[in-house]
């Protein structure tokens, strides 16, 4: 059993980092810190049980590494963060550098990261998104063995290179990736998974299945009575708008809903 789980229909808020300094929307640091420890203080207050770091700002992204200066900007940030905020958390580097996201969980106690192409290939804005599960493995294995990865299946924002089932995905990063748990989006940001997708899902996992994109207060009760847990961000913002702040009266509303589930 990962930790995280312990709890039932665990909510992980995504704390979406402002552009970070040599990105083409980077704007101040100040802002980008004082944004980020907002944001994660609204997710707290309003109960939710996990925060996501994500440099949702950067883009275009970076098709596969980043440069060092992004992982160094991030361990810092969420080192400050942490100060403030006591929930655990993980990392998701975009597009796809896995390998820097866990040298900065493994610098800053993080619990988990996010994968969006773990195994196999697809086709995305940013080209061809190639899975290095075996670089990402042996790598834990180095720098942090205690560290979950949390795997997407058939991603958000992107389109399959070869015909696989969602069972196949999954058998893919389950049984050859290894992953811990498996993560189902919609076809884009905000957008949920169908339910029918979810029950498949559910049924071909031997792993936790999380709701990657879409949740809300008006579908939780759905999705959740099938997944193990969710990524929440867009649904939690202002006006339900990813660009804006995250509103705390937004993420009580949801844990309330949350609640009647457990």
């Amino acid at each position: 059993m990962i930790k995280l789980f312990e709890k039932e229909k665990v909510i992980i808020g995504v704390v979406h980092l402002l552009a970070l300094p040599g990105s083409p929307r980077f704007t101040s640091e100040e802002g980008l810190r004082r944004r980020a420890l907002s944001d994660a203080l609204a997710l707290y207050h309003g109960g939710v049980d996990a925060l996501l770091f994500e440099n949702y700002g950067d883009v275009p992204f970076s098709p596969s590494r980043v440069e060092p200066h992004v992982i160094a900007f991030m361990t810092s940030i969420i080192e400050e963060v942490k100060r403030e905020v006591p929930l655990p958390f993980g990392v998701n580097v975009l597009r796809n550098d896995a390998t820097a996201a866990l040298a900065i969980a493994a610098a800053t106690g993080g619990e988990f990261i996010r994968v969006n192409v773990h195994t196999g290939a697809r086709v995305a804005w940013e080209g061809i998104i190639q899975g290095r599960a075996h670089e990402t493995l042996r790598y834990r294995e180095r720098i942090g063995r205690g560290i979950k990865i949390f795997a997407d299946v058939a991603v958000k924002h992107s389109s399959p290179l070869t015909s696989l089932s969602l069972e196949e995905e999954i058998a893919s990063n389950v049984d050859r990736g290894l992953a811990d748990a498996v993560i189902l989006t919609g076809r884009a940001t905000g957008e949920p998974p169908s339910v029918e997708e979810l029950k498949r899902a559910t049924l071909a996992s031997e792993v936790p299945v999380i709701v990657g994109s879409g949740l809300s207060v008006e579908n939780c009760a759905a999705l959740l009575s099938i997944a193990d847990a969710a990524i929440v961000g867009t649904s939690l913002k202002e006006g339900g708008k990813v660009s804006n702040p995250v509103s705390e009266e937004r993420v009580k509303a949801l844990m309330r809903e949350v609640a009647k589930l457990r």
